[in-house]
């Protein structure tokens, strides 16, 4: 990509070169948000720590790759969101800031076993890669983790249960297969890099490993160790394309 030929650019020749912006667009795992409770008037609320996002394990790595370039990131990640109301706000939080590469990663807050889900995914997800596109800036599509395959023992509170219950007929019954496979169709298409995270979750289940333990939430979070894998594959990815 042209974002690690400009970071050796910058290697190379340090005092007439700029370093790189990498913007992440996406929803609470992008922001960084693990754990979830209850408040005093029970509304569910959010562990968030940004300290263990993908977004500041990118950095570290292209720090360790590239030492004498900095690499300003821009974490857009907000919890609930989702692909269309991230088209909403690509230009005014990520594209305004002119970054090198934008990584979008949009899906869990998206499935849904109504009718025409999936093409309203797909057609808010082409509003943003065009938009990006447009702009000039690099683009990767990061799809999701998968959600849940179970009811956890770990969970307790009987919102907590019933929620889970839904998530788990989404992966169970092949619903967010079919928006991930969508959204992989459109990337053929328009031909954008895909960091494939959720086809290493897939292989992962179909392994034998229990991945809804490695849910922080056991619903759609990743754990803090489990962010790193979104790290070092969209920094792989980088180097691919």
């Amino acid at each position: 990509m042209k974002i690690i030929k400009k970071m050796a650019q910058k290697t190379e020749d340090h005092m007439n070169h700029e370093g790189v912006t990498i913007a992440f667009l996406g929803d609470s795992v992008t922001q960084g948000c693990f754990e979830i409770y209850k408040k005093t008037n029970n509304e569910i609320e959010t562990v968030f720590d940004q300290r263990y996002s993908y977004e500041r394990s990118v950095s570290d790595i292209l720090g360790v790759l590239f030492p004498m370039v900095p690499v300003n990131t821009l974490n857009a990640g907000i919890s609930g969101d989702t692909s269309g109301r991230g088209a909403c706000r690509v230009e005014r939080d990520v594209l305004r800031h002119e970054p090198d590469l934008c990584v979008v990663c949009y899906g869990l807050n998206d499935c849904s076993r109504s009718e025409g889900s999936v093409d309203r995914y797909m057609g808010n997800l082409r509003q943003i890669f065009e938009c990006i596109l447009n702009s000039g800036s690099e683009l990767i599509f990061m799809t999701p983790n998968m959600m849940n395959t179970k009811v956890s023992p770990h969970l307790t509170d009987p919102d907590f249960i019933e929620l889970a219950k839904v998530t788990a007929i989404k992966q169970n019954e092949g619903y967010f297969d079919a928006h991930i496979n969508g959204a992989k169709a459109l990337c053929a298409e328009m031909g954008i890099p895909v960091c494939d995270c959720y086809a290493i979750w897939k292989k992962l289940a179909s392994s034998g490993v229990d991945t809804t333990e490695l849910l922080s939430n056991k619903i759609n979070h990743p754990t803090r160790k489990m962010n790193r894998v979104f790290a070092y594959e969209l920094v792989k990815t980088m180097f691919e394309n």
